[in-house]
């Protein structure tokens, strides 16, 4: 539930598409989280494809983590079961702490969209250096069920009774 009576804080968010094929103009999946993060009155500050390589994509996500500019990192792609895929594997290693409850419920949501074929999902999440990461996967679909249901009321510091955004400023305490 939004609390209308607190104010949004918009976060700086940057994208990564994980992909051997996919281009600026193809990206779908890329464009859809890009627009729905503007929308909500979020900020893209970076947005980049990279292909399905673990230390391509750790060394792009180790760089935002790095910047103090970064909040949270959204990917998209690489999170199936092929031998390409390898992002959580990739990204994992560089979490403060997992976000268990994100890829239970991203599958739950899903099952409901794309029945048991949700399986095939190793969506994940976590804290790296006090910037929230979320690994979705590659489809446009995904995309959108990730963000829409999941994501954006957990960024938007209004959502109650508790929610992501607020716990930032906390997230490096000792």
């Amino acid at each position: 539930m939004i609390e209308e009576s607190r104010a949004f804080l918009p976060l700086a968010i940057a994208i990564l598409t994980v992909s051997d094929s996919r281009t600026e103009e193809n990206d779908t999946s890329g464009r859809t989280l890009a627009d729905r993060i503007g929308n909500a009155g979020h900020r893209v500050v970076d947005r980049r494809i990279v292909p399905d390589n673990i230390y391509r994509i750790r060394a792009v996500v180790s760089d935002w983590i790095a910047d103090p500019e970064v909040q949270v990192v959204i990917t998209t792609g690489g999170t199936g079961v092929t031998g390409r895929d390898g992002t959580p594997e990739a990204v994992s290693v560089l979490f403060d702490k997992t976000l268990e409850g994100f890829g239970e419920i991203f599958r739950a949501l899903s099952l409901q969209e794309i029945g048991t074929s949700t399986i095939q999902s190793r969506a994940i999440a976590g804290v790296a250096n006090g910037t929230y990461l979320f690994c979705l996967p590659g489809s446009t679909g995904a995309c959108r069920t990730g963000w829409d249901q999941l994501i954006s009321a957990q960024l938007d510091a209004r959502t109650r009774p508790c929610n992501l955004a607020e716990l930032l400023p906390r997230l490096k305490e000792a």
